[in-house]
């Protein structure tokens, strides 16, 4: 089967695996760094709420294509340690909103900022077209896979 995919399909496995592999090993970094409790596959989760700032669960859910119950252990978890929060949703008293806390705000950014250097540096080498060009056929990808 490998030999019938185009050469150009294998290069975007190929590096796509390593973007995978890379990617799990700086979630795990930044997610230790954030909390030495802390699962990594949380990590992506962490980033939608500094991103959002506050989201519904349901919402948040979607995004992250995962469902709903597996979503609230991990929030109730994230909550344990004091890092994020859930308060009453103004439009529904049924919902809630969550958000990081103060500090899972300040830990976040802390990890993230010290583990993100390798990538700034690659990316400040680059033209800009470049980047905004990566950025956006990453985007294109994700959105469409």
């Amino acid at each position: 089967m490998d030999q019938q995919l185009p050469e150009t399909v294998r290069e975007v496995e190929h590096e796509l695996t390593a973007l995978l592999r890379r990617g799990r090993a700086l979630s795990w970094e930044i997610a230790r760094e954030v909390h030495p409790n802390l699962e990594p596959n949380t990590y992506g989760l962490l980033l939608w709420l500094r991103r959002c700032g506050s989201v519904r669960l349901t919402e948040l859910a979607a995004r992250l294509g995962i469902g709903k119950g597996t979503l609230s252990r991990q929030i109730h978890g994230l909550e344990t340690l004091g890092l994020v929060r859930r308060d009453p949703d103004p439009t529904d008293r049924r919902a809630a909103q969550l958000s990081l806390t103060e500090e899972g705000i300040r830990r976040f950014d802390a990890a993230r900022a010290a583990r993100l250097g390798p990538i700034l540096r690659t990316l400040e080498s680059w033209p800009k077209q470049d980047v905004a060009d990566f950025a956006r056929l990453l985007h294109r990808f994700n959105e469409t896979f």
